[in-house]
This record gives C-alpha cells, sequence and structure tokens, in this order.
C-alpha cells in the first residue's frame, strides 16, 4: 500500500536520514516502498532531548532513522525506558510504557514515537508540578 504525504511549502522532511525540503509550492509525494520518514515536526534534535520521555522519543527515532547506529541506541533506549518505567505509578502511563517496547522489539519505531508523543503531556504536567513545588519551597 502506498503512503501518499502532502507537503506545506518550505515543510521539511526525513527520508532514511537525509534531510529534504520543499519548494515553494504545496507538493504530494506518494511512496511506494517501504522507508524512514518524518516530518519536520516530528523531528527532535539532540539538544532538545532534555527530559526523560523526550530522551526515549531521541532514541527511538534514531533508531528508526540511522540503521548503522541502532544498537547504540537500542541499549539507551532500554536503559532510559527503563529507568523512566520504575519511577512512574500511573496504569495509563504504564500501558503506553510497554506499547512502545513493543513496537520497538517489533521493529514499529513510528508506532512508537507516536506513542511516545502521548507521554509528553504527562511529563510536562510533573515536570512543571515539581518546579512549582520547588518555587513554593523557596
Amino acid at each position: 500500500m502506498a503512503l501518499k504525504i502532502t507537503l506545506k511549502p518550505g515543510e521539511k522532511f526525513v527520508i532514511n536520514g537525509g534531510v529534504i525540503v520543499n519548494g515553494d509550492r504545496r507538493t504530494s509525494l506518494l511512496i511506494q516502498n517501504k522507508i524512514s520518514i518524518l516530518r519536520e515536526k516530528d523531528v527532535l534534535q539532540p539538544e532538545e532531548a532534555n527530559t526523560p520521555v523526550r530522551r526515549i522519543y531521541f532514541d527511538v527515532m534514531m533508531m528508526y532513522l540511522d540503521d548503522a547506529s541502532h544498537d547504540q541506541y537500542k541499549d539507551k533506549f532500554t536503559e532510559r525506558m527503563t529507568e523512566f518505567m520504575e519511577a512512574i505509578s500511573n496504569k495509563d502511563v504504564m500501558a503506553k510504557c510497554i506499547s512502545i517496547i513493543d513496537d520497538v522489539n517489533k521493529g514499529q519505531y513510528y508506532g512508537a514515537l507516536m506513542t511516545c508523543k502521548k507521554l509528553l503531556p504527562f511529563e510536562k504536567e510533573r515536570l512543571d508540578y515539581d518546579s512549582a513545588q520547588e518555587s513554593a519551597s523557596s
């Protein structure tokens, strides 16, 4: 089954690790075979991987885009996911973590990334709460 992607003018995307920029018009691409593709909005830069969930997301993203370094990122992913799961007790978040692990183990990295994105609001809520607690106790 083909994948159709419609790009905005100037929108960037990554195909198999290569960054491509759309021209000055709206464009549609029809992809006939399996590739690793991410839109700019789904790409996380290394300096943006500054929280536990974002680090997990980054490792999964790199496994998806950089096959040559797959094992290195899988080891980091395993370590970070284990630490994260040891620190949480929310059943819904735990279920999402298990889903991410399952997708990674099946090589379904895009699905793992989309599930990982769903953890960001939980993490933001917790980090904002922790920051507010620190400010209140100062």
